[in-house]
């Protein structure tokens, strides 16, 4: 099924403020809460769920820049990868942990979020962490697997913890006071543990942080999926740093794609363009010529009193579509090539051919230009 455009999701116009998403969002994630909507909860999960990715996509500035250019296969929201429960979406939790800050006191209090998740107590997360891989042409075309060391922050072993004794390992202190209004209770984190609920009950492990938190090397295998640009970002759930203390979800791993520029092919889009340089003798007689292509070799045919500039194309022979709509095509520019340098025989011959009728230019007009070919190639 065709996703949705992210401005559609939430109502707003592309050149929308951050301000104007963040209510759009808010007013959707509170109409679509399934709490309020019992009698059609699945459906309004989905929407709630649809909502939040948009958000988690237009209210960050390089996730939206990237959104604007490249669409959905620019491969940043949720459903680029992220934490899924069993059916492959993502989590109604995870939800609340990324963007409760952005509801009132009141829509905390009002929805007890039916899905395993605590407003009381609050869910910490890991860091992110951030790499690059590099690309060659032949691994965008096919895809691959990579093998990575990322050194990622990990609860050391051996490592105990107790819970805070102020707060009783919630992670907050609830206040009561006396008002002219009546009774108003507060809620902040703990200030003595953080708002993390725990202490490390033995560090003596070195390198062990106030976390429990240790730097360790781990080797990961990132499969990369064909048709990617430069630019584009994956994201492998749960590699990136883990929570502190354990106690909550890991970060992500965000892989940034480059692409490694090709000594013959120049990459235009899914098209792959290749120049051909062809002998004088061969563009007067034509020849059949063997020239490389991503999956291997391809025979093609010059005919004879072929021009330089010519460009042929191979159907099909670029790089696949993201989106998997086929692959773009294979173009052939056709160059002559002068010798500057050549011997008394050829010379002669040359000067006896100068005046030669056969050799005096007679461009044909109605022929389309270069300038015409490039333009009907992209139309």
């Amino acid at each position: 099924m065709k996703k949705r455009d992210y401005y559609d999701i939430l109502g707003v116009n592309k050149n929308a403020s951050y301000e104007e998403i963040k209510r759009a969002y808010r007013k959707l994630a509170i109409k679509y809460h399934p709490d309020k909507n019992p009698n059609n909860k699945k459906e309004a999960e989905e929407k709630f769920k649809e909502a939040a990715e948009a958000y988690d996509v237009l209210s960050n500035t390089e996730k939206r820049n990237k959104y604007d250019l490249y669409g959905h296969s620019f491969g940043g929201g949720y459903g680029g990868g992220g934490s899924s429960d069993n059916s492959g979406g993502i989590k109604m939790e995870d939800i609340f942990t990324n963007f409760g800050d952005i509801f009132s006191d009141s829509f905390v209090e009002n929805f007890s979020y039916n899905f395993g998740f605590s407003s009381s107590k609050k869910i910490y997360k890991g860091e992110n962490l951030r790499i690059k891989i590099k690309l060659t042409i032949e691994e965008i075309a096919y895809g691959t697997e990579k093998k990575v060391q990322v050194t990622r922050m990990k609860v050391a072993k051996g490592v105990f913890f107790k819970n805070c004794n102020r707060c009783k390992g919630t992670g907050k202190i609830t206040k009561i006071s006396n008002t002219i209004l009546g009774r108003v209770q507060t809620t902040k984190n703990c200030y003595y543990c953080n708002g993390t609920g725990k202490f490390i009950e033995n560090n003596n492990n070195y390198g062990v942080n106030s976390y429990g938190l240790k730097k360790q090397k781990e080797l990961l295998k990132i499969k990369i999926p064909p048709g990617l640009t430069e630019g584009m970002q994956l994201k492998v759930t749960g590699k990136g740093n883990e929570a502190p203390f354990g106690n909550g979800q890991s970060g992500d791993l965000l892989v940034l794609l480059e692409e490694i520029p090709h000594k013959i092919f120049h990459r235009e889009g899914i098209n792959i363009h290749y120049e051909l340089y062809i002998s004088f003798s061969e563009a007067v007689l034509g020849s059949i010529k063997e020239i490389p292509i991503i999956n291997g070799k391809a025979k093609i045919y010059i005919e004879p009193g072929t021009q330089s500039g010519k460009t042929l194309r191979l159907k099909k022979k670029g790089l696949p579509n993201i989106e998997g709509y086929g692959y773009g095509d294979f173009f052939i520019h056709v160059n002559i090539w002068t010798p500057k340098i050549i011997n008394k025989e050829q010379r002669e011959f040359f000067k006896k051919m100068k005046n030669d009728e056969n050799f005096i230019p007679k461009p044909n007009y109605k022929e389309k230009s270069f300038f015409d070919k490039i333009k009907e190639m992209f139309s």
